[in-house]
């Protein structure tokens, strides 16, 4: 048995998408339009990492809460430099700043994508 991906809902597709893909450089690999929703796949350049993006034609104006036994996404960088650029020039700001975490030896930091859910950041 392997993973196949996780399901993330998101209250506005165009802000969850400039943030997978244009930030996490996750690419659009497909799309299936259902009855009351659009679900979107994107996965990492080798396709190890799948995530779903499910965008429901009648979304809570609030958007969606997590409850309190998820945690975190997590992506690995090859340089935390260039992705801290990256993130500024989208925009977005840390809500943990990059440390070194030297239990397993990498430096780690967090944000937040467009709808609350915390993604990890690691570099070696």
């Amino acid at each position: 048995m392997r993973f196949a991906h996780v399901m993330i809902r998101v209250k506005n597709i165009d802000e969850s998408m400039k943030f997978y893909t244009e930030l996490l450089d996750l690419n659009r690999t497909g799309e299936v339009k259902l009855d009351d929703s659009t679900l979107y796949y994107l996965s990492d350049e080798d396709g190890q990492t799948q995530i779903e993006l499910t965008y429901n034609n009648e979304t809570p104006k609030e958007g969606y809460k997590n409850g309190n036994a998820f945690g975190h996404l997590a992506f690995e960088t090859k340089s935390m430099d260039e992705f801290t650029d990256k993130m500024n020039k989208f925009g977005y700001k840390y809500l943990y700043e990059p440390y070194f975490m030297p239990e397993v030896n990498m430096r780690i930091a967090f944000l937040k994508d467009p709808d609350g859910n915390e993604i990890e950041i690691m570099a070696k």
